[in-house]
């Protein structure tokens, strides 16, 4: 069979031929890559010499498709070669080179060795990427050609590119291309459902391999042809290969996310088989079935269809969260504290910037607790998180076939049975949240267990019971307020305390962040019993290893955050800060460990307040330093004498936060003596959205703290927290948070002198509150209280454009909890209301929501200012006999509400 055109092959083969002698030494190149002793800068400089010519890549086509009598891997070496070329370089090879290499590769599409046809497969599809079928219709041709022969080779090359294809580039295939008579996947669909039933099992994974690429995309050609796709993964569904199998799940999976639809008919038999799958011997095809369950619950699907099947579903679940015995968490399970850690344990961690407001924190925050007690996703994971969400959609119904499951496991005396204890626990921590009612009754007994399995003899059991008791955190802490709930509190606290200095590394991490998440519940309540924390803590400061560490620091740094300024007091502080103050000195400043530890101290800064004033010129000191020099390494890495690494920066400028925060007017005199003014300038234009987002705090806490430091340049710092609000608000809602936080801050202290600014903010605020959809509480929050605020300082500015914002603002302030920022922004609805009465006159119900959303008004001052608002529309209103209609048009709580508070 013949692939491609021949003449053209024919064509490109005459315009060049290679030179014996550049042939022989890129073939004695690629034979010396493979040596394991070979100089391989040496050969490097020699690779770099050859690729300077500009036929290279054709010498390289050549020695793939041509070359005789060399070792494959010869012919592989150079195919690989080619294509990485050919992806980072395409643009810059001559089209008669590229002429030359397409009509060479073409043909050896369904050569007889496998490494060459599989090369020239990625080749294929990275000059596709490039050109599409339209710069080169003759592959379409060729592909076509293959499937439709009976040449295994050829059919195995054609299925095996465009599985690359649609793999890296799915919508190349659903594209026009001018000529074709339909899109090229519409006669490719028809082709590959056939391989279903091949005998070959390669040509069926490759076939279902290639469709199931396209599920999400859901071409017409495809959608035409659902009830054969189905069909085909019917019959698939007990195929002999596991790989075939898992793919059958893998489609299943996604149909039921992309086109539930279409599985609706056939859901009773797609639950059955699910269930058998996730018993599959071959743990990959198990846990691809296992995310059924998942995406079932996520599908909104009526929970009817699966009820009769949670019988036997809980139970597989329970049996597959049993650890496997080739777990890596197995294989480490029992290392203890003095073995070192591995750098692969160690991982990267990314430092999340500050993001100031109660709302709903920085988009794309996730809490990762669960990860990493439960280690890497795997079966055993993936069917926790299963039961996870089935207890959301079922609640306390999964209970009468859960507990009983449960409880046999627990009482499991054979020591060969820990794992399944170990499930079980696993299982009581998956449903915590939903189905903790029915739990309710139980959980004093529940807890007990816990506790007491926190001195298991195995270290995995030790591990998860911290976890699963920090699950129940909440209702742990509500019971603490009785005094038979301090007792079982304090027993476990004392638990958690003695798991933190377990002699076994994966038990001190589980104990460690078990203690953060029951900190960050009981907050100030920890307080009475900070001495025997605090020596615990700092007593594993001295034993821990650089992973364990990490941890160490969070726990340490929640701690701070709960108890706050109780923090601040000689007996503790004699007892926290040397050790950190030691570790402080010894991490040098290029050391990524640096970043855990100013985390830390941004906490404790925060907690002791003025109090940190003894620690803070040093601290201070390295931030600032830490700042420039990676300023510096950004252009230069040589002058700076490190790699610029920006996490340095966001780590830094949120620790100068927390010192700002915590010192208050007292760091006017670090900052005087530095040249942060300018440092923060640069940051604040950073083209990194995470160093703008904490620059942008660090303005609003250094304007409340010293603005006068930052005058001279307060126009510049104004302008670029401006444009942060602009039309990429959501690409980056944390860094407008913080710019419209900072705004306000400064608003409020500098007063008149951000006039040159008001509109421009105005201007951008107000599309904001208007499309709220989508963007989170924070910003909507902020930017209602900077409005407010700006309309407080510059009233005669904003009070003219009232009527394009009452609506949306007063629904934003009626989201805001009653502190001493809502009560600024109100002061600007009295001043601007007071300026200009008609604007919000047609918002008059909006704006009467929005007073009755304070719960109390500390300040007697605005208390009465509204009251004066509320009386002047009465007078105004009255006079046009249309009072009783604006009143009446309100709620009749919130009528009452008003009547008796303001003696309307």
């Amino acid at each position: 069979m013949s692939l491609g055109d021949r003449d053209s092959r024919s064509m490109a083969t005459a315009l060049w031929q290679p030179q014996e002698e550049g042939l022989k030494e890129i073939c004695g190149l690629l034979e010396q890559y493979r040596l394991p002793t070979v100089d391989q800068s040496r050969i490097w400089q020699q690779h770099q010499s050859c690729s300077q010519l500009p036929d290279f890549n054709n010498y390289l086509a050549f020695i793939l498709c041509r070359a005789e009598g060399d070792a494959v891997n010869i012919r592989q070496a150079a195919g690989l070669l080619l294509k990485n070329n050919l992806k980072s370089n395409y643009q810059l090879i001559q089209p008669p080179h590229l002429q030359y290499i397409k009509a060479e590769v073409l043909p050896c599409l369904g050569s007889p060795d496998f490494g060459v046809r599989t090369t020239v497969g990625t080749i294929v599809s990275v000059v596709v990427q490039h050109e599409g079928f339209q710069g080169w219709p003759e592959v379409f041709q060729a592909l076509v050609q293959c499937l439709d022969s009976n040449d295994y080779n050829h059919i195995e090359g054609a299925l095996g590119a465009l599985f690359k294809i649609s793999e890296d580039f799915p919508e190349i295939l659903d594209s026009e291309v001018s000529g074709f008579a339909d899109r090229p996947i519409a006669i490719f669909i028809p082709r590959l459902l056939q391989f279903f039933s091949s005998e070959h099992t390669v040509l069926r994974r490759l076939a279902l391999g290639t469709v199931n690429q396209f599920i999400v995309l859901l071409p017409s050609a495809l959608f035409i042809n659902m009830q054969t796709y189905l069909q085909g993964l019917f019959s698939l569904a007990s195929d002999r290969s596991p790989d075939v199998r898992k793919l059958v799940c893998a489609a299943l999976v996604q149909l039921l996310e992309v086109q539930p639809n279409a599985l609706q008919p056939h859901m009773r038999n797609v639950i059955e088989y699910m269930l058998q799958a996730n018993k599959d011997p071959d743990r990959d095809v198990a846990l691809e079935a296992c995310e059924f369950w998942s995406a079932f619950c996520e599908a909104k699907l009526p929970p009817d269809i699966l009820r009769d099947f949670l019988p036997r579903l809980i139970d597989i679940l329970l049996d597959n969260m049993a650890y496997a015995e080739d777990d890596e968490a197995l294989q480490d399970g029992d290392e203890d504290e003095n073995a070192p850690d591995r750098e692969q344990d160690i991982k990267p961690r990314f430092h999340q910037s500050r993001t100031i407001g109660g709302g709903d924190g920085a988009e794309g925050e996730e809490d990762d607790d669960d990860e990493d007690i439960i280690n890497s996703w795997n079966l055993r994971k993936c069917s926790a998180a299963g039961l996870d969400i089935l207890s959301t959609i079922f609640g306390d119904e999964i209970l009468p076939v859960l507990m009983p499951l449960v409880q046999v496991r627990l009482s499991a005396t054979k020591d060969s049975a820990w794992e399944e204890k170990e499930a079980a626990i696993l299982a009581l921590g998956a449903v915590a949240e939903g189905c903790i009612s029915g739990l309710s009754p139980h959980l004093a007994q529940i807890v007990v267990y816990l506790t007491s399995f926190m001195e298991d003899v195995r270290p995995l059991v030790r591990s998860i019971s911290c976890w699963t008791l920090s699950r129940y955190s909440e209702w742990i802490v509500k019971v603490a307020q009785t005094a038979e709930g301090q007792v079982q509190f304090d027993a476990i606290l004392t638990g958690l305390l003695r798991r933190i200095l377990d002699p076994n590394k994966r038990v001190q991490e589980a104990a460690c962040s078990a203690f953060a998440t029951l900190g960050e519940e009981v907050a100030e309540d920890l307080a009475p019993r900070l001495e025997p924390i605090l020596q615990h803590l700092m007593y594993a400061f001295g034993t821990y290893q650089r992973r364990n560490l990490r941890i160490l620091y969070d726990a340490i740094g929640t701690l701070a955050d709960a108890v706050g300024s109780e923090l601040n007091n000689p007996k503790y502080l004699e007892i926290l800060m040397p050790p950190l103050i030691s570790k402080w000195q010894q991490v040098q400043d290029y050391d990524k460990d640096l970043f855990p530890l100013l985390e830390c101290f941004t906490s404790i800064a925060q907690a002791l307040g003025p109090g940190f004033s003894h620690y803070a010129e040093p601290v201070f000191m390295r931030c600032i330093n830490l700042i420039r020099t990676h300023g510096v390494a950004k252009a230069d890495p040589l002058r700076a004498g490190v790699n610029y690494d920006k996490e340095f920066i966001v780590c830094s400028l949120d620790l100068l936060s927390g010192l700002a925060e915590g010192l208050g007017s007292s760091i006017e005199s670090l900052v005087s003596r530095s040249d942060l003014r300018d440092l923060l300038l640069q940051c604040c234009a950073d083209e990194a959205p995470d160093v703008r987002q904490s620059a942008l705090a660090l303005l609003g806490d250094l304007v409340k703290a010293c603005a006068v430091h930052l005058q001279p340049r307060l126009a510049e710092f104004l302008n670029l927290a401006a444009n942060q609000l602009g039309h990429c608000v959501k690409e980056n809602v944390s860094v407008a948070n913080n710019a419209c936080w900072a705004i306000g801050e400064v608003a409020i202290k500098v007063r008149k002198e951000i006039a040159p600014i008001v509109l421009n903010v105005v201007s951008s605020l107000v599309p904001i509150l208007s499309n709220a959809e989508g963007l989170n509480k924070s910003l909507l929050e902020n930017s209602a209280i900077t409005l407010g605020r700006l309309g407080w300082v510059c009233p005669e500015l904003v009070a003219p454009h009232m009527e394009h914002f009452m609506q949306p603002w007063c629904r934003a302030l009626c989201t805001i909890r009653d502190d001493f920022e809502k009560e600024d922004a109100f002061r600007g609805l009295c001043a601007m209301v007071r300026l200009n009465p008609g604007g919000a006159v047609n918002s008059f119900v909006s704006m009467c929501d929005a007073i009755g959303s304070w719960h109390e008004i500390r300040s007697t001052e605005l208390s009465s200012e509204i009251a004066q608002v509320l009386h002047g529309y009465k007078q105004m209103l009255s006079q046009s006999s249309s009072w009783e209609q604006y009143f009446g048009a309100l709620d009749g709580t919130l009528r009452e509400k008003l009547v008796k508070t303001y003696a309307l």
